[in-house]
C-alpha cells in the first residue's frame, strides 16, 4: 500500500492543475495561437519557469492527462493478477477513458484541438507514445507468449480503438465492436492461448 502523497506533492499537483485549468480557460476563451506561455503564467499567478517545470510545451497544457492515461493503460497490463484475461481488462479501460473524453462539457476541448494543426500533431504524437508504452508492457510480460509483432498491433489497436470510439455517436457500442475484433485476432496470434 502506497502512503498518501505529503503536503508538497499535493502543493505541486494543485499548482499543476491551476495552470492546466488557466491555460484551457483561456484557450476556448481566446483561442489556442492567441494565448502564449506568458499569458497563462499571468493568469495563474505564478512564473513562465513554473509553468515549463510542470508542462514540457504549450500542447502539453491541454493534454494535462496524458502521462495519467499511459500509466492507466500499461497498468492494465501489469497489474492484473496471474491467469487474469488481458483484452477484457484493455477493452474496461479504453471505455473509461472514453467516457471521461467524451464526457459532457469536453466537446469544446475538442473542437480547439480539431482547429488548431499543432494540437493535432501533438495529439497523434502523444498517441504514437502511448501505443509504444502499451506494446512494450505487452511484450514484457511472460505470460502473455505473443510476438512482439503481434504486441505492437494490439497496442495500436487498441489506442486507435479510443480515438474511433470518442467520435462515435454510440461509444459504448463502438468499445464493444472494436475489441471483439481485436480479441479474435488476438486469439489468433496464441494458437489456443487464452492470455
Amino acid at each position: 500500500m502506497t502512503a498518501p502523497p505529503g503536503r508538497r506533492e499535493r502543493k505541486k499537483a494543485a499548482t499543476r492543475q491551476k495552470i492546466a485549468d488557466t491555460a484551457l480557460r483561456l484557450f476556448l476563451e481566446r483561442g489556442y495561437d492567441a494565448v502564449g506561455i506568458r499569458d497563462v503564467a499571468a493568469e495563474a499567478d505564478v512564473a513562465v519557469t513554473t509553468v515549463f517545470s510542470h508542462f514540457a510545451s504549450k500542447e502539453a497544457l491541454v493534454f494535462e492527462q496524458d502521462q495519467e492515461f499511459q500509466d492507466r493503460l500499461t497498468q492494465a497490463v501489469t497489474g492484473r493478477a496471474p491467469g487474469e484475461p488481458l483484452i477484457p481488462l484493455l477493452r474496461e479501460e479504453i471505455r473509461a477513458l472514453v467516457r471521461h473524453c467524451s464526457a459532457e462539457g469536453s466537446a469544446p476541448t475538442w473542437h480547439l484541438i480539431e482547429e488548431s494543426p499543432a494540437l493535432r500533431q501533438y495529439e497523434e504524437s502523444m498517441r504514437l507514445r502511448h501505443a509504444d508504452s502499451l506494446a512494450a508492457a505487452l511484450t514484457a510480460d511472460p505470460d502473455l507468449h505473443r510476438s512482439a509483432t503481434a504486441c505492437r498491433a494490439l497496442a495500436r489497436f487498441a489506442i486507435e480503438a479510443f480515438s474511433l470510439a470518442r467520435e462515435a455517436a454510440e461509444p459504448d457500442a463502438a468499445v464493444d465492436e472494436i475489441f471483439r475484433m481485436i480479441e479474435a485476432a488476438w486469439s489468433a496470434t496464441g494458437a489456443g492461448d487464452r492470455a
